[in-house]
């Protein structure tokens, strides 16, 4: 199927009360998973509050699926093509530690970000940076 008649369903989590180092070890298990492959993996990871949001999540996004597209049966049409933790935003806290001092705390938080889509080796526009890139730049600035 080609990319321009794809169909293509997206659901965001923000501000989800887990580390994105957390989160990413979780979210690792579905991509490039089938949806419904993905949902039954959810039911039993190994953190089971980051698992249950993540089914949520990705059960949010085969309804979208379903709804922009009535013909779309059920979710083993789908598959999970893009899945991104990014970092969401940080309580900072002090722990009062002896004389007078105080020990910095970051709560941090996840965005998740699930894209499905009904071909498989589907591409989103997002470019990924590598290190090449930046190492080739840096030396054509010092000549």
């Amino acid at each position: 199927m080609s990319s321009t008649n794809a169909i293509v369903s997206r659901a965001q989590l923000r501000g989800f009360r887990a580390t994105p180092q957390k989160s990413r070890r979780v979210v690792d298990l579905v991509r490039g998973q089938r949806a419904d492959l993905a949902l039954n993996m959810m039911c039993f990871a190994n953190q089971p509050e980051l698992g249950k949001a993540i089914y949520d999540l990705i059960s949010s996004a085969v309804a979208n699926a379903k709804q922009s597209n009535p013909g779309l049966r059920d979710a083993s049409q789908l598959w999970v093509v893009e899945a991104l933790v990014d970092e969401g935003f940080t309580m900072k806290r002090f722990r009062a530690r002896a004389q007078g001092r105080g020990y910095p705390i970051n709560k941090r938080s996840s965005q998740i970000t699930i894209t499905l889509s009904d071909d498989r080796k589907f591409r989103t526009n997002a470019k990924k940076a590598t290190g090449t890139e930046t190492l080739k730049s840096k030396e054509g600035e010092a000549k």
